[in-house]
């Protein structure tokens, strides 16, 4: 084996000739050029087509009492608090109102307020909620304020969705007890409805049993009972007192005699119907031995109505109370900087579209180069070797 062929590589072999790297690109100079400018037009021609898109941005101020809020909900959660991903993941007050607002329900009212599924051309609500949450930028900032921004390319459209972002967060915060003052107008709201529920059907059976007993107000009219039942048996009294002495001078036959009696049977089958009868519908006058059920019964269901009605005054009066301390709480969302259209496109931003291209179209024409040079002096090299190929077979 030849001593040559056992010499181990000198550390100068291993090295990157840089120099021949210039060398080299300098050679292919024309290509480098031509890359990064030819590169770096496409850029700017691809940000001349694009569509320019405009940003609107609205800035809110959330509550600023919220962290006792929560600290009281994952107080009440218990030992669960920290179970809870989603509330142990709350690392401040305004994290819950951006999470409101990025949630299905409002992406569903702001997709079917403006028609966005036409808009973006979607062909179900999954993809149209991508598609706005891609156009929406909700941030909440270290000084305590709730940016929303929306992409669009009509700068008018695009205020007004950032605006109804905030309408849409006010609504939600109407419906969910977010705070204390809310959590209290909530119960109140819910009681009331029940107690309002409650009183409907208590009239309902109020005017049942007044229909059924003919009972419809117990004072005036049992004591309009009682007299009338009074005065039929005064006069049934006198008519008798009249007939005993017709009988002194008439007989049976006489008319006056008969007259009488009919009119005695005819005021007891009136009193008989009074304290024993059956009262039809309509019929006011309630049977005087039927008094103490029927106003029972009518006491029983009258008791209901106002029991109802007290409950539903002294609900409503609580909930009116409610809802103005949650109108004085500091809950109330207030807009710091309402979204107005731009006047100023935000994308592209073709000086950074154009800078890439220039660099991107450098580093190729620089590996392109080295490519290029180095197929050159492959091809030096190799007619280097037909050339001795060709003397030795000429014999020089």
């Amino acid at each position: 084996m030849s001593e040559h062929n056992t010499q181990p590589a000198t550390p100068q072999d291993d090295e990157i000739d840089l120099m021949g790297i210039v060398v080299a690109l300098a050679r292919q100079k024309n290509w480098l050029i031509g890359c990064t400018v030819g590169v770096g037009a496409l850029a700017l021609a691809a940000s001349l087509l694009m569509t320019p898109i405009f940003t609107s941005t609205a800035r809110i101020l959330p509550p600023q009492q919220q962290s006792s809020g929560i600290s009281a909900a994952l107080g009440q959660l218990g030992a669960l608090a920290g179970a809870a991903g989603g509330l142990a993941g709350i690392k401040n007050p305004n994290d819950l109102y951006v999470g409101m607002m990025q949630s299905d329900t409002v992406a569903d009212n702001l997709i079917k307020q403006f028609k966005l599924q036409e808009r973006y051309e979607t062909d179900s609500m999954v993809a149209t909620r991508k598609a706005l949450e891609g156009v929406s930028k909700i941030n909440s900032g270290k000084d305590g304020l709730i940016s929303i921004s929306v992409d669009d390319k009509d700068p008018v459209f695009a205020a007004k969705l950032a605006n109804a972002y905030v309408d849409e967060l006010k609504k939600l915060t109407q419906t969910l007890a977010v705070t204390d003052a809310a959590q209290r107008r909530l119960f109140y709201e819910k009681q009331l409805k029940q107690v309002k529920d409650d009183l409907a059907q208590a009239e309902i059976n109020l005017k049942k049993t007044q229909e059924k007993t003919g009972m419809l107000q117990p004072e005036g009219q049992i004591q309009a009972i009682i007299s009338n039942a009074a005065q039929l048996k005064a006069t049934i009294a006198a008519k008798e007192v009249q007939l005993a002495a017709m009988k002194s001078f008439a007989t049976e036959q006489n008319p006056n005699y008969q007259r009488t009696q009919q009119e005695i049977a005819g005021l007891k089958q009136q009193l008989a119907k009074l304290e024993q009868g059956q009262p039809e519908v309509g019929d006011f006058m309630v049977p005087t031995g039927k008094v103490p059920q029927t106003g029972l019964e009518y006491i029983r269901a009258l008791r209901d109505v106002k029991y109802y009605e007290t409950m539903f005054e002294l609900l409503a009066k609580q909930f009116e109370v409610a809802k103005l301390e949650e109108s004085r709480d500091s809950s109330t969302i207030q807009v710091l900087d309402k979204a107005t259209p731009p006047d100023w496109k935000s994308k592209p931003k073709r000086a950074q579209i154009v800078a890439m291209g220039l660099l991107g179209g450098f580093f190729v024409g620089v590996l392109l180069g080295l490519v290029r040079e180095h197929m050159r002096k492959s091809q030096e090299a190799g007619s280097s070797r037909w050339h001795e190929v060709k003397n030795a077979w000429q014999g020089n």
